[in-house]
């Protein structure tokens, strides 16, 4: 973050109110940055060593962030792009002052989790090859996916550049039937809650009379290569329309965030995932 930061924003970002209602305190004498009457709204201060009182209350900067976005299809998980908005530019300025960045990253067109902090030291250990943090998905497949293919997942599947993955969990949720004619496929599942999502996203499968089965699925990895659930669909002559990640080790996307939506983690959230590293 930065080494300073005006008076005014500092307290605007804390929400302690609006830049004029800032500027109206400090006229009125009601801020002091270590001990001192401060009558300039504007001034430099070190947020991190410098002790502000705001009538009578110590202000506390903080100087660590971590949000949960369910990141839209669109954007692309990155601090900054020339072309393209970024996870950055959906969260506000309160959150961007600590200049937080996307903890690993998913592709342009893929939804879901994305946890976006500026805890290196936390990242790290999230990213970090030899923790095999898992990292659950669902997808709709182009192609009836069954018992073979989760068979092949557990064992590993060869990518296109002759890697070999590591044993991934595959269950399929709910299948829909190829279309015949002008007849509808048919739905199958075990649950409502998984037909409910399944049908949510059909607008992403093609149609027409010839138009191929398709699978809802949940997929667990424990590594991060490019593209990886895309893949290793392919890999068992298979494609991915949609893809949506759901949960990052003990962290789960919460079903009250529409895509774009984000929110602070909560303490335990934060207490888990620190507690997770510490324990992978």
């Amino acid at each position: 973050m930065k080494v300073t930061i005006r008076l005014d924003k500092m307290l605007g970002n804390l929400g302690y109110g609006t830049r004029s209602s800032i500027k109206q305190w400090v006229k009125q004498g009601a801020v002091r940055v270590n001990g001192e009457v401060v009558k300039d709204h504007g001034r430099q201060i070190r947020p991190n060593d410098d002790t502000v009182v705001l009538n009578g209350e110590t202000i506390r900067y903080r100087d660590t962030v971590y949000v949960l976005l369910h990141k839209p299809a669109g954007v692309v998980s990155a601090t900054e792009d020339m072309r393209d908005r970024t996870v950055i530019d959906l969260l506000d300025e309160e959150v961007t002052v600590l200049s937080p960045f996307p903890v690993g990253r998913l592709d342009k067109d893929t939804e879901g989790l994305l946890l976006i902090t500026n805890d290196g030291k936390l990242s790290h250990e999230l990213l970090s090859p030899r923790k095999h943090v898992p990292k659950t998905y669902r997808a709709l497949v182009a192609g009836t996916v069954g018992k073979e293919d989760a068979e092949a997942f557990e064992r590993g599947v060869e990518l296109d550049d002759g890697y070999v993955t590591m044993p991934a969990q595959l269950e399929v949720l709910a299948s829909l039937s190829a279309v015949a004619g002008d007849s509808e496929g048919q739905m199958k599942a075990d649950k409502p809650e998984a037909a409910a999502e399944m049908s949510a996203v059909l607008d992403f499968a093609p149609s027409g009379p010839n138009a191929t089965p398709l699978s809802w699925i949940e997929l667990t990895i424990h590594e991060g290569k490019f593209h990886q659930v895309k893949r290793m669909f392919e890999a068992v002559g298979k494609k991915v329309l949609y893809l949506r990640r759901v949960a990052m080790g003990p962290l789960k996307l919460d079903p009250g965030l529409a895509p774009g939506d984000w929110r602070e983690l909560t303490e335990d959230e934060i207490d888990s995932l620190r507690n997770y590293r510490k324990e992978g």
